[in-house]
Formats: C-alpha cells, sequence, structure tokens
C-alpha cells in the first residue's frame, strides 16, 4: 500500500515551476496548515497545453528545483504523476490519476490562483475539476470574480471554493526569468538553494 493511500486530506498543487519561488511555498504551506490536510504534493507538468507556444525549462531541471526548495519539509512532496507521462497535461487528467492512486475515501483539496479561478471555464474539463475536488485559492486584490458569470458556466463552483488568508506575496515566475535574463538579484525571493541551481545551471539567461 503505497503512503497516499492512507491520507485522506491531500493537497495537490499543479504548475510549471518555472521556477518554484517563494510565493508558491507559502501557498503550500498555508494550505496544509489551514485545511489541516495531510499532505501537499506539488506536481510539476511535463508539458502544460497552455504554454506549448512558450519555452520552458526541461521538466528534469523543474524537479530538482522543486526538491531543492521543500529540502527537511516532511508536509510537502513531489507528485510525478504529470512528469513521468506523455502530454499535453491537463489538470483534469492529472487529477484523474491522482483519485485512482489515493482512492475514494481521499478528499482532493487542488490549490490555484484567484486568476486561474477566474479563467476555469477556458480549463479543459472545468466542470468535472468542480465535481471531484475542493478549489483552494489564493485571495489576491488585484483578481476580481463575477460569481454569477462563473456559476452560469459552472454551476455549484462557489461553495466548492475556499478561500485562504496569507500574506499577499507578488512573485511571479516569469518576472524571475526576466530578472535573471537582466542580471537582476533573485535573493529571497526564490529559496536559496533554488538560486544556487538557477545559476549553476545558467537557466533563463538565453
Amino acid at each position: 500500500m503505497s503512503p497516499e493511500t492512507l491520507q485522506k486530506r491531500i493537497g495537490v498543487f499543479g504548475g510549471t515551476f518555472d521556477p518554484i519561488h517563494i510565493g508558491h511555498l507559502i501557498l503550500a504551506v498555508e494550505a496544509r496548515h489551514q485545511l489541516q490536510l495531510d499532505r501537499v504534493y506539488l506536481a510539476p507538468a511535463g508539458d502544460p497545453p497552455h504554454k506549448q507556444n512558450n519555452p520552458i525549462s526541461p521538466v528534469g531541471h523543474r524537479l530538482a528545483m522543486c526538491r531543492l526548495a521543500i529540502a527537511g519539509d516532511s508536509g510537502i512532496d513531489i507528485s510525478l504523476i504529470d512528469a513521468e507521462r506523455p502530454g499535453p497535461h491537463y489538470t483534469s487528467d492529472m487529477l484523474r490519476l491522482f483519485r485512482a492512486r489515493v482512492g475514494a475515501g481521499a478528499e482532493l483539496f487542488f490549490l490555484m490562483g484567484l486568476d486561474s479561478l477566474r479563467d476555469l471555464p477556458t480549463w479543459h474539463e472545468p466542470l468535472w475539476l468542480v465535481q471531484n475536488c475542493r478549489l483552494v485559492a489564493l485571495q489576491r486584490h488585484d483578481v476580481e470574480i463575477d460569481w454569477s458569470a462563473l456559476e452560469a458556466v459552472l454551476p455549484g463552483v462557489r461553495e466548492r471554493v475556499v478561500f485562504l488568508e496569507m500574506p499577499e506575496v507578488e512573485i511571479a515566475s516569469n518576472v524571475l526569468r526576466e530578472r535573471v535574463r537582466a542580471g537582476q538579484p533573485i535573493r529571497y525571493q526564490v529559496p536559496l538553494a533554488v538560486e544556487r541551481y538557477i545559476s549553476e545551471h545558467g537557466l533563463y539567461c538565453g
């Protein structure tokens, strides 16, 4: 029996994590604490469909940075569900696989940004996501949700959303990549081990 099958409240945090940064980690830690999750899994996407026209770092680099970022934290782990299968990788497919692994008795909490929640109708099989997991969103002052419009497309979505109260850290992976390309510092915006990895492997310099 895998360790996942013993857990009843599981957070799943999908993304490219290119690179993983402090904002990602704060969200994972706060979700685990506030929702009393048994564990949070980071699930780096190997081939995200919404970024097929944008260059992303090889999944091996992104996995390595995630492992460095969570080293020593027993409450957060890495899931290879997306990284080890052919793409494109849709969130609904990933969570179906996760559901099969953890069993019907576990409750899944999918961590997402408020902007992702706003754009959920554009995702692949969004209604399946609403019906099969709780959606955990970070409150943001610069994103507004039109609940009437969202409910019209995804009935019942509002009661499936849990909002987290946490420090609002305005850090974005695309901005960090631009800063590295420009020779600007990213210290304290990513874990020190991740900063060193980026430098040692020459990521984002091209």
